[in-house]
């Protein structure tokens, strides 16, 4: 499998975890399930999210640096995480979170972002 293609897929499962991790408090909270525990254990349980994020996060970027022989610059692997990360927040947003509305502002910054990462791979 090319380097590039397994970077892009760990940056998603890396993304899952950390949209989880920031915001699945926020959905045990509507589901009255953490109304009551305190801000620290909140913390902690999405740190222990955030690990996860991380087992994917770091490799990613290794095997996709041309540091390491991968295919992207770090400019790129970063615009490439950023829009990844939206896709995925987007995702599970409309998922997870329904009732949040995705307006069409929303989809014209979306297309700026794309047009970020078109701009960062033009030589």
């Amino acid at each position: 499998m090319p380097k590039g293609l397994i970077t892009v897929l760990m940056l998603i499962c890396s993304n899952v975890f950390m949209t989880f991790a920031w915001y699945g408090n926020l959905k045990l909270q509507q589901m009255k399930i953490n109304t009551d525990w305190p801000l620290v254990l909140i913390i902690l349980s999405s740190w222990g999210l955030a690990l996860f994020e991380y087992c994917f996060l770091i490799p990613a970027n290794r095997i996709g640096s041309q540091i390491n022989g991968g295919p992207f610059s770090l400019m790129q692997l970063k615009i490439i995480q950023e829009c990844v990360s939206l896709v995925v927040f987007t995702v599970i947003v409309a998922l997870v979170f329904k009732g949040e509305p995705i307006r069409w502002n929303h989809i014209v910054a979306f297309g700026c972002i794309i047009g970020a990462v078109f701009f960062a791979f033009l030589k």
